[in-house]
């Protein structure tokens, strides 16, 4: 069960980003306000950029739009504000009609702004068609190059051409002066969604160590794909110490019920009981087997009482059902609990649901445990009706014993005979019969 709630939220890994909308920022829209320069540096990726000393780069020749160039966009900067993205690729598609006396640099503001329309408008392939034409223009200053690399790079992604994405995104790196975590989550994302763990793994960690390492909280999605990636390894350890940090920092029931699964695979049950008591507690179990399943963890580490208290709540609250099996297992946690009169009715209910005369046998027994001798006889003579029952030998000791209890001796030494004929309860069955023996000898000596 634990594994394939692992393996369900890797699917969730391979598809988050086509689930969360990329942050492209509109390098045009930024463009036309001001000329173009290295000390530009402020684009699209600057969020992928970590605050640490900037090493020493060349720097690109500064380009500027002429102005009746710069005006021209500015028509087209109106539409956007406006949120008018057809209306700017009709104000784009004027301009483009004059565009052979445009310098390179300003030719590549125009594919720049087309792709960003494009990308508006949702058609990722002409985004993509657009920003490929800008990296063709001879004139291009570090800012336009490297947010269309990256941005290239994300709408790759959300095509799921990976490979293509993977391959803009070294390409970018690069030149990229500085590299911040984001980017190899990207490429981690991208060598998991071809298979390829041996890359993948060691980007992810790199991403992840780049925050751990400055006290930062790595996001809930880098470990997700981490956790996935040592999972598919079959990497159990890496896998649950994951899953802690998961549960430390984003404590989400889902998390606590992986982690419980995981500790169940090297054998630490404590953990995993307390871990899935968790689930609990937070009323995240609400699911019969999943119910069941804590209610066998607690009787595994003697806490039978917890284990019916959670049956039968659940049993009320209908998500339970009542089956032969499921009241068996409840009354066996009561009678575990030494809650004998409450075992009872439930084993009772259980044996009129089972076609088989096994319960009813444990049933005698339970009677019998109860001193209700009677009883246990009438269970018994059901069971050996119905038949189906595993230890019939230990069923006759029950009959034995409470006709012995009921002092019908002579019919107390037929049952122990025959509990007698199977070896593993031939020696108790011996010495049951011998007392009851013993007791009509001592009864025929008092009537002398």
């Amino acid at each position: 069960m634990k594994m394939t709630a692992i393996s369900s939220v890797s699917k969730l890994v391979r598809h988050s980003l086509l689930a969360a909308p990329l942050a492209l920022a509109p390098l045009a829209g930024s463009v036309v306000m001001q000329s173009f320069g290295v000390e530009a540096l402020q684009s699209g990726v600057a969020h992928a950029q970590e605050k640490t000393e900037k090493p020493k780069y060349k720097t690109k020749k500064s380009y500027s739009l002429r102005q009746p160039v710069y005006k021209k966009f500015a028509k087209v900067q109106e539409k956007t504000d406006a949120n008018d993205w057809k209306g700017a690729l009709v104000v784009l598609d004027e301009i483009n009609k004059g565009s052979a006396k445009f310098t390179s640099f300003e030719k590549a503001n125009l594919w720049n702004y087309y792709g960003w329309v494009y990308y508006s408008l949702e058609n990722y392939p002409k985004a993509i068609q657009f920003y490929e034409k800008v990296l063709a223009e001879e004139q291009l200053s570090d800012a336009l190059q490297l947010g269309t690399l990256y941005t290239i790079a994300q709408l790759k992604f959300v095509q799921e051409d990976y490979r293509g994405a993977i391959a803009k995104l070294k390409e970018w790196m690069k030149i990229q002066p500085i590299v911040g975590a984001d980017p190899y989550v990207l490429l981690a994302q991208g060598y998991y969604q071809l298979n390829d763990m041996k890359q993948a793994l060691p980007n992810i960690n790199k991403a992840v160590t780049m925050y751990e390492s400055k006290g930062k909280i790595p996001k809930e999605n880098w470990y997700t794909l981490q956790r996935a990636i040592y999972f598919d390894k079959g990497d159990n350890k890496k896998v649950i110490s994951i899953l802690e940090k998961l549960v430390k920092h984003y404590p989400k029931a889902t998390y606590w019920k992986q982690l419980s699964g995981m500790y169940g695979t090297v054998g630490r049950e404590k953990d995993q009981l307390h871990a899935l008591e968790t689930v609990y507690v937070m009323g995240a179990l609400t699911k019969e087997k999943e119910l069941m399943n804590l209610a066998y963890l607690l009787m595994g580490e003697d806490a039978p009482y917890k284990a019916a208290k959670i049956i039968d709540k659940g049993m009320k609250a209908k998500i339970i059902e009542e089956t032969s099996k499921n009241l068996e297992v409840l009354a066996t946690a009561w009678r575990l609990a030494q809650e004998v009169k409450k075992s009872i009715p439930e084993m009772e209910k259980a044996a009129k649901k089972s076609d088989k005369g096994d319960l009813y046998a444990r049933l005698a027994g339970i009677y019998l445990d109860n001193d209700q001798h009677k009883k246990a006889l009438k269970a018994s003579e059901i069971a050996l009706k119905r038949g189906g029952i595993k230890r019939a030998d230990q069923l006759y000791i029950v009959i034995g014993m409470a006709r012995a209890n009921l002092k019908q001796y002579e019919a107390a030494i037929k049952a122990f005979k025959e509990a007698a004929k199977d070896k593993r309860s031939k020696k108790f069955a011996v010495q049951w019969r011998k007392f009851a023996e013993s007791e009509i000898e001592r009864e025929r000596q008092l009537k002398l």
